[in-house]
This record gives structure tokens, sequence and C-alpha cells, in this order.
């Protein structure tokens, strides 16, 4: 712009550029700033995050327009030219002044300042606009330009209302640019203020005034270096310098670098934002909230479907059949307009006539300047029933790719306001750059979730899915990850079925973390359950399970605890083999207590004796077995943690979950804990000797009439008449057997009524009896195959004097 002579005509001299670099700082209504420009930064020498949040008064020379306790906006005789107040205190026309200040700590010397403040009222926060420019430097471009020497110290600021210019429209259009980046309402209402209260001007004298419009940038240096270089040949050939009409100290600073550099800080602040974390869902949330509303006024965001699930990194090039799952849409408009239209969590195919798949087949971003009627018609098409032309017809749209290893993961919808302008070249490079980071980002959180969920899978395929009721019991576990250490360890738990309606509870540790010990945890785990079944007594069992470990490897140590209940005979039987020993809570009193072990030496050490105990347990005591990932803490003695955990148990609860995770707070609230932990709680309820029936047999073919007679009362008495044929059938069968195979000792029979029907058969023949493929004319081979179709489960087991047959059927639900 050029300088007005008082009349508004132009002046004949050229004068001093209206275009200045300025700060821009908003101050809520506590007095706080609340937006803080790379203008303001780069004047004041403090940083964003320095100065958001703090007093205004302590960073601007404006303390005069700021709120006082009697008078919201203070005092106005201080603050210069151009100001004015209302009836009730508070500023209602711009206020304006030059000062001299220290900067930052980190600035050298004193700065001349010239601001201009805007008071704002309305629903917002915004309370106060303040401009300022730097006048030092406009003070050396006018005395660059000739200017008498001491003519610029006296340029002072003011405002005019734009109608006292001329190409006030133009200036209406550049005023948004100076805004902070805020949602169109909220700009478009600051923007209307300031229009009224008038332009911010530098006046040189009473008559000379010039209208401030904004400038971000600094001199092009390519120009500047050409005009140097063209400067330097003319002095070489000794002729005296073309004229140069763009001298690089007083020239305007050129928007087009200035522009590049913003983009180049919002890439930089943005990539400062996003990636705090490797969750895949709010790393997503991070970089929408890093582009609305400071580059664009809507981003959404769609990810590959197999990205969302975690299979894996995605191959080849996406088609028409890809499903794309919309994961963020982040907005500036009003609450809830593009949740029913747009909501998060659909997916969707694109057809190839849309931008999106030529954005996710090729690559590369797509700009849309304005979304045409027929453009908005054929993307609306995919949303089926719900409209969204009004939302995204005649706005200005960028897509942009989110990739990894040259792979589309997903990309990106921004879509600007129509009062904005719209997206250009610069813009496509920017979003560019951002979504390549954005998918370097997303694909780090992709793999972590990928290796997390392969790791808890894997772990939950190594723990057993344990019954909550078993004979005589019940039971409830608990599993956590180390914190520190990953979420694969070898820790394990379980729970085995045993022949006598007993039950094997074993927990075990391998010594280390990570996938080997995993590893290492299932072989073990699977050893012993097939141990297990063979009904091994428990030292004998570790025993075979010590020489396992050898010969798997000798870096490989683990302990382990195993117990046998016997809810008829109200008896556990354990052994230990390096691992902290048991609780036991006892119903009658509450009593808890360690149970006095032989401790063992841990799996894999090799040539050391296993011992076992038998423990006596009335119905409702409770077996609490844990791994030291839960007592252990660093630096700590395991005792105190024992300690602990024999208090916690004692505790009454409601029910068996209740009282693992009573345990589970009051040993995981010390902090330290680094290791996996594995808790498993048998409530020990007992068999009654009402609910078994036992009797000896005679080997005699006579006694199988006699064994169904038995089992036809015995059923009769507990009421479970519907049970009766089937039982009577397959006793009788399991009781043939043993007759016909029995070696002239005595048969035993026995029916157990617990949680389900068990019926066992026991012989002294160790031969276990096979399923075997009888044809029509075959007079054997038919029983156990009627056991096998009959039968809930059944299984046989070798005992000490022979072998053990038995099968179980389910309880009739109670009749109404």
């Amino acid at each position: 712009m050029e300088r007005g002579t008082p009349d508004g005509e132009p002046a004949a001299h050229s004068g001093v550029s209206g275009r200045v670099p300025l700060a821009v700082v908003v101050i809520d209504g506590t007095g706080l700033v609340s937006h803080w420009s790379t203008g303001a930064r780069r004047l004041f020498g403090y940083v964003k995050e320095e100065a958001v949040g703090r007093p205004a008064g302590d960073l601007l020379p404006v303390s005069g327009a700021l709120p006082q306790d009697d008078a919201p906006y203070g005092d106005y005789d201080a603050l210069g030219p151009d100001l004015g107040s209302s009836l009730d205190g508070r500023i209602s026309y711009p206020a304006a002044g030059r000062a001299r200040l220290t900067p930052a700590p980190r600035g050298h010397g004193r700065i001349d300042v010239l601001w201009w403040a805007y008071p704002l009222v309305g629903p917002g926060p915004e309370r106060l606009l303040v401009l300022a420019a730097d006048a030092a430097r406009l003070t050396a471009a006018g005395e660059a330009e000739g200017a008498p020497a001491g003519h610029m110290e006296r340029i002072a600021p003011g405002f005019a209302l734009h109608t006292d210019f001329p190409g006030a429209d133009e200036l209406a259009h550049r005023l948004p640019d100076i805004l902070p980046s805020m949602s169109v309402g909220e700009s478009a209402r600051i923007v209307a203020q300031v229009l009224e209260l008038g332009y911010p001007v530098l006046e040189f004298s009473q008559h000379d005034r010039v209208p401030v419009t904004p400038d971000w940038g600094v001199p092009r240096r390519a120009e500047r270096q050409a005009r140097r270089r063209r400067a330097e040949a003319a002095a070489a050939a000794g002729l005296a310098p073309a004229p140069d009409t763009h001298d690089a100290d007083a020239e305007a600073e050129d928007l087009e670098y200035a522009a590049v550099r913003e983009h180049l800080e919002f890439l930089n602040e943005v990539s400062g934002r996003i990636g705090s974390s490797l969750d895949l869902a709010r790393t997503v949330q991070e970089v929408s909230k890093a582009v609305v509303p400071r580059f664009t006024d809507v981003a959404g965001t769609y990810l590959r479907e197999q990205v969302v699930a975690g299979e894996g990194f995605p191959d080849g090039v996406p088609d028409e059949t890809t499903m794309w799952h919309r994961v963020a849409v982040e907005h500036t408009d009003e609450p809830g307009r593009w949740d029913d239209v747009v909501p998060v969590g659909e997916s969707m195919p694109f057809p190839a006539h849309t931008p999106f798949f030529q954005c996710m087949t090729s690559g590369d971003p797509v700009l849309v300047p304005r979304i045409t009627e027929e453009m908005g018609n054929a993307i609306a098409s995919q949303f089926e029933k719900r409209d969204i032309r009004p939302l995204i017809n005649h706005r200005s749209m960028l897509v942009v790719p989110l990739k990894a290893r040259n792979v589309v993961l997903g990309f990106m919808i921004l879509l600007r306001h129509r009062e904005r302008p719209v997206f250009n070249d610069m813009d496509r490079v920017t979003g560019a750059e951002l979504a390549a980071r954005a998918g370097l980002v997303l694909d780090n959180a992709r793999m972590y979730t990928y290796q997390e969920s392969v790791a808890d899978t894997l772990q939950d395929s190594m723990l057993p899915h344990i019954e909550p009721r078993m004979s005589g019991c019940d039971i409830a576990t608990r599993y956590l990850p180390g914190t520190m250490l990953g979420r694969v360890g070898g820790d394990w738990f379980d729970s085995v079925k045993l022949p006598g309606a007993r039950t094997a509870l074993v927990v075990g540790d391998v010594m280390g973390h990570g996938l080997n010990s995993a590893a290492m945890m299932g072989q073990l785990r699977t050893a012993v359950q097939t141990m297990a079944a063979l009904d091994l007594p428990p030292a004998q069992l570790l025993r075979n399970l010590d020489d396992l470990a050898q010969r798997l490897g000798e870096h490989y140590l683990a302990t382990c605890l195993y117990a046998v209940y016997d809810p008829i005979a109200g008896e556990l039987h354990l052994a230990n083999a390096g691992h902290i020993p048991p609780v036991l809570v006892r119903a009658v009193d509450g009593r808890s207590e360690l149970i006095d072990l032989p401790t063992g030496a841990p799996i894999g050490v090799g040539g050391v004796p296993f011992e076992s105990v038998r423990v006596r347990v009335a119905p409702g005591d409770r077996l609490l077995m844990c791994t030291d990932g839960l007592v252990e803490v660093r630096g700590e003695d395991i005792g105190v943690g024992l300690a602990t955990l024999v208090e916690s148990a004692a505790h009454p609860a409601a029910s068996m979950d209740d009282a693992c995770d009573t345990i589970i707070r009051a040993l995981n609230t010390r902090g330290g804990r680094k290791d996996d932990v594995a808790l498993l709680m048998a409530r020990l309820n007992g068999v009654a000797s009402t609910d078994v029936g036992h009797w000896r047999l005679a080997p005699d073919p006579s006694e199988v009439s006699r064994a169904r007679d038995l089992v036809r009362a015995r059923l009769r008495d507990w009421g479970l008449d519907d049970l009766v044929d089937i039982t009577v059938l397959l006793a009788g069968e399991l009781v043939t057997n043993a007759v016909r195979h029995t070696r002239g000792g005595r048969i035993g029979l026995r029916l157990v009524r617990s949680g389900r029907l068990l019926c066992e058969v026991e012989d002294d023949d160790a031969t276990l009896p096979t399923l075997l493929s009888a044809g029509p004319d075959d007079e054997f081979g038919r029983g156990l195959r009627i056991v096998t179709h009959l039968a809930k489960e059944w299984g046989t087991s070798r005992t000490s004097g022979g072998k053990t047959v038995w099968f179980e059927l389910p309880l009739p639900r109670p009749r109404r």
C-alpha cells in the first residue's frame, strides 16, 4: 500500500510498505495467553510452550489493556492513541501503544515493540486479540529508503476504518491470515469485530498513515543471490551497477518463501505431537487432532481392515473389493453433525471413479480444489440412504495416503470449509509429508499391536481354560503378564481330571522370560498332563519331569508344585520342586497358613529326590497356589510377600473370583513387580459319604446281574430315575469285561454323585482295554463301543493293583 495524503489521495513518494511481520497473541478472559503465534516467538523470544497459559502482562507491553480488579480492562490513559472505553469499564474500542522491553532470557538487548489490542466479545473464551511488530525493523526500512534521520522514530500505532483506504476488500480477505487456527465460526466472529473497530495503521505524522497488512515472509533467497551476483559482476567489469528497484534490505519479505517455512514449522510441530503411544487407536487420534483445525477443518481416517484387525502387514495393491475401516473423524463443525452420516467403526469399499480409489491405488495425494455437484453425487452414492452432499459439496478436498514400505495402509480425507482458502500445491506437498510421517508412526503402532496380539494368542494357547467346577472342588485362576518384561512368560497353572473323582492341581514357573521360556513351559505343561493322566504319584511325576527337562536342555530350570485332591477321602497329596509353598485356608475358623512341604530342587537340576506329604482337609477349605512373581519384589525379602499372601488369603469373599481379586490387589499395590504371575485357588468342597456307593463283587458272571441291581437301587435312592436305564447298561458292560479279564481277585464297583454321575469298575488286570472294530459275526468288541456312544466321557488308568475303567454321565436338571 502507499501512504495517503490528508485528503485521501496517494502521496507522490513511495513511502514504506504496509506489509509488516506481525506477532499474533490471543488472551482469554482471565488474562492468560491462549494462543502464541510463530511471529510472537520470533519477536518476544518465548516459545509457545512457555507462553501459553501465562499471564499476558508478564510477556507483553499491554498491561493496561488487561483485566484489573476494579476495571476489567484497566486504565486507558497510558495506552497511547485511539483509545476509548465503555460505561461498564470494558474496552469498547481498540487500544494501541509502543514500548521498549527486555525479551526472553535467551534474547539480547531491548526491543522496541508496536502493538495493537482488540477487545473481543462473544461466546468463545477469546477476550483480547493483540498484534505486535518490531519498530526497529520498520525504522531501518524507512531509513534505507532515504527518510530523514529520526523521522521513523516518530511512527506510532493507530487504527483506521478500512473505508479510509483503497483496496478494502483485499484487506478484508487477507485479515483471517493473521488469526490463529480456529473454527470458521470463531474466526468469523473475530474478523467481524476487527473490521468494525478498524485496521491497524502506522502513523508517521498526523497526516501520513499506512495500513498494516500481515506478512510472514523473508526475502526470496534466490532473487537476493541473483542480484548480488549481478552487482559483483558489474563491479568487476568497472561498470556502474544497474538501478535495482528491489533492494534486498528494503524489499517486502517474500510470501512464498514464508509459506514454505510456515509449512515446515507446522510439520515439525505435528511430528512432535504424534507417536507418543504405540496404541493404534490413540495414534490415529493424535494424527487427526494435529491437523484440525490448523491445516484442515475435517479429517477422516480410513485403514485397511487387516491393519485394524491386527492380521499383519497387508499385501498387494488395494482394489474395489478392499474394505476400509473408518477409524476416526475429527472436525470443527457443530457436535454430532458428522456422527450419523459417517460414524466411526464403519467398513466400506470405494469404487474406481472416486478420488479415494485413485489415492489408495497410486499412493499419491489427490487434490480437489472444489468438490463439484457431480463429484459430490458420485461420492454420496457410496453412503446409500445417508445424504453426505451437504457436508462435502463445494469444499476443498485433499486425500493423502498413509503408506509404509510402499504399501498403502490407509488414507486421510481432508476437507476445508468454503470460507477458507482452497488446498494448493504447497498444501498437497505438506499433506504428503505429513501422511508419510504419520504412516511410519501408524506402521510402528500396527507392528506393536500385531506382535502384542501374537504374544497374547501364544500365551492364551499355552494356558489352559480350566473348568470352574471339578469333582468335589471349585477352581478360580488369574494370570498377569510381566509389566516390564513382555506379555509372554513361563508361568502356568493347570488342573487334570483323575480317576476316583480326584483332581490334580498344578502351578509351575520356567525361569526366564520371553518366547524360549514360553516354549519350555508348553512342553513341561504337556508332559505334566500326560503323566498326570497315568495317575502317577506326585513325587514320581516330578521325578519324571526332571528327567525330561534334562533331556530337553541343560539350561532349562523350572519350579513346580503338584497336588492331588481326593474329595472322597478328604485329603491332599502334594510334592514340591523348588516352588514357593501353597497356602491353606481353613473353613472352620478362617485361619490361613503355609503348608509345610519339603522344598526340593527345581526341575532340571537332576540327581535330587522329591518327597510328598499328605494333608487332611475339610469341606470348604481353600487351597492357594501361585508363582513367585506375586510375592517377590526386588530389594525386599520374599518373606514379607509370603506374609502378605497368607494374610490376604484369609479375608472372606463373596466368591472365588472376588477372593482372587482381593489377593491380587493386596500384593500388586507394592511397587516393583516385574515378573509374570500365575494364581490358582481351589475350594475343596469334598464329596459326602451319602453321595458315594461302593461295593465289592466276586469274579463270577452271576455278579453282573447283582451289579445292575445295586446300581438301579442306588440311583432311585438319589432320585436319578432318568439315568437308571443307561447307567445300568453301561455298568453291566464294564463289570462283564472285568469278570472276563480278572485274574481271580475281587472286583470293585463305585458310584459317585458330584456335579455329574461317575461310575468306576476296578479289577486286578493291568492290561488296559482298547476300542475294537467289531464285525457282524464278532462275539466281542462291542462293550466299549456302546460306552463310547452313550457316555459323556470315559477312560482307563492303571492302579497299583491293576486298572480302573470309568465313565461319566451328566446329571439331569431338577424338575419343577
